[in-house]
């Protein structure tokens, strides 16, 4: 067997990207790059009745997206390198039908499989007592003489061709892994029940066979396994609703790892630098949307407000808000920037400052402009602030308290109408900060609108 760790990830492309496989690939990436090894993505598509191609299309896009590179496949120009990761694209299996032939041919030769009435070719299998090393799961004794069906029968032959000549999963998968020069199986724990068979299989081919790794499996947080149709199942949920891949990729990592000293939020050079199979959690683990919604939380706020303000712009133009260029939006944004858990909420947040024609929160406009005296506070509030010669949110904030000082009042009661008045909210940014970057003008001109609506 090859010194250089060699993995891979073989999804079949009958779905879109479960997290539960995008957390499979991840972790043999992560061993791949400890390592200075290669990871290989292969495409398990023999099953040419439920080959999706939307959903070859989701697992290269999901895997890009989380930033998981492939070092081998087919050459640029062959199938798949379109979509591929640098110049190569996925492995096929649908392409490789002449390598199947080939080890087929082997074990026909060596007195291994036959052909049953129906014309399916089938494995003869040893049923013999075997055990094997896993480097999560612990060692593994089986006695496979003593192997039956769920209802008791004894098991039957093992099935690696079909009658209509297509391959089945368990040849196809040990005859690849061969062939690519595998070392290391890293795969989900739901594959354990298998890896008897394929080993049988490497014996009969005279072939060494990797080490295996099982992962344990993702539940929810009830206990129960989780499912497509559970919310955050797919990859593709993450790209649509607008998370930052690395604080998605952090999350997976911690599902069934950690660096063992109660850290979350890891940068992926650190977490390659600890990664080994050896350190898997053994127990399922239980997927947390909010833990990830926390640490997407915590990724955006570690940016810069460069970074914040083009990773907003895709969706404030998605929205149709004219929010001008970057030198007019980032001020804006800064003020919102450490309230934003997912990207699209900044939409929510910033459109008023980009049209006078806002509307206003009917909730807001009870609460607050049609409480008595509200009305009078601003236009208090607007001839004091007609009067400024320096539009500055400190200087802003000490002439509403002066002013509320000279009434008697509490600031709060020119706070909150003014609030209303300039943005049609009742919560927003800081308000001081919130009406320099609107600048003076606009504040006013803002206030006398109001005042013509909701006067009388």
């Amino acid at each position: 067997m090859s010194s250089e760790v060699r993995v891979r990830f073989a999804p079949s492309p009958t779905g879109y990207l479960h997290v539960g496989g995008a957390r499979t690939a991840l972790f043999n990436w992560l061993y791949a790059r400890h390592t200075g090894g290669k990871f290989i993505l292969r495409i398990e598509d023999t099953d040419r009745a439920r080959h999706v191609d939307s959903a070859v299309a989701a697992i290269l896009e999901g895997l890009r997206w989380l930033g998981l590179d492939w070092d081998e496949g087919p050459g640029a120009g062959t199938a798949g390198a379109l979509e591929g990761s640098g110049d190569y694209g996925p492995y096929f299996q649908s392409e490789r039908g002449a390598v199947y032939e080939r080890y087929l041919s082997r074990l026909r030769d060596g007195g291994h499989v036959y052909e049953d009435p129906a014309g399916a070719v089938r494995f003869r299998l040893p049923r013999k007592p075997m055990e094997f090393d896993d480097l999560v799961c612990g060692h593994i004794a089986v006695d496979r003489s003593k192997t039956t069906t769920p209802t008791g029968e004894p098991e039957s032959d093992m099935t690696i061709r079909r009658p209509d000549g297509s391959w089945i999963f368990h040849f196809v998968n040990v005859v690849d892994d061969a062939e690519m020069r595998i070392t290391h199986v890293i795969r989900g724990e739901d594959h354990l029940s298998n890896t008897p068979k394929h080993i049988e299989l490497y014996e009969a081919l005279g072939i060494a066979p990797p080490q295996f790794a099982h992962i344990p499996l993702i539940l929810n947080r009830d206990g129960s396994k989780m499912s497509k149709r559970d919310q955050g199942a797919h990859v593709s949920s993450y790209i649509e609703q607008g998370y930052q891949p690395e604080a998605v990729r952090n999350y997976l990592c911690l599902l069934g790892w950690s660096p063992k000293d109660d850290r979350e939020k890891l940068p992926i050079e650190e977490v390659i630098r600890l990664f080994e199979p050896g350190k898997i959690n053994r127990k399922a683990a239980h997927f947390d949307l909010e833990k990830c919604n926390w640490l997407n939380a915590q990724y955006l706020a570690a940016m810069s407000l460069d970074e914040f303000t083009q990773a907003s712009i895709p969706w404030l133009e998605k929205a149709g808000i004219a929010y001008g260029n970057a030198a007019a939006l980032s001020p804006v944004l800064a003020l919102i920037k450490e309230k934003i858990k997912l990207i699209p909420e900044v939409t929510g947040w910033v459109d008023y400052f980009f049209t006078d024609a806002f509307e206003y929160n009917p909730e807001a406009v009870e609460k607050t402009l049609r409480k008595p005296g509200a009305l009078e506070r601003l236009v208090q509030l607007r001839g004091a602030y007609a009067q400024l010669s320096t539009w500055e949110a400190t200087l802003l904030e000490t002439q509403l308290k002066e002013l509320a000082a000279q009434v008697g009042c509490k600031p709060a009661e020119y706070i909150h109408p003014a609030r209303v008045a300039v943005s049609g909210r009742g919560v927003g940014p800081s308000l001081y900060h919130m009406l320099e970057v609107l600048g003076q003008q606009r504040v006013l001109a803002r206030i006398d609108r109001t005042l013509a609506e909701f006067a009388g």
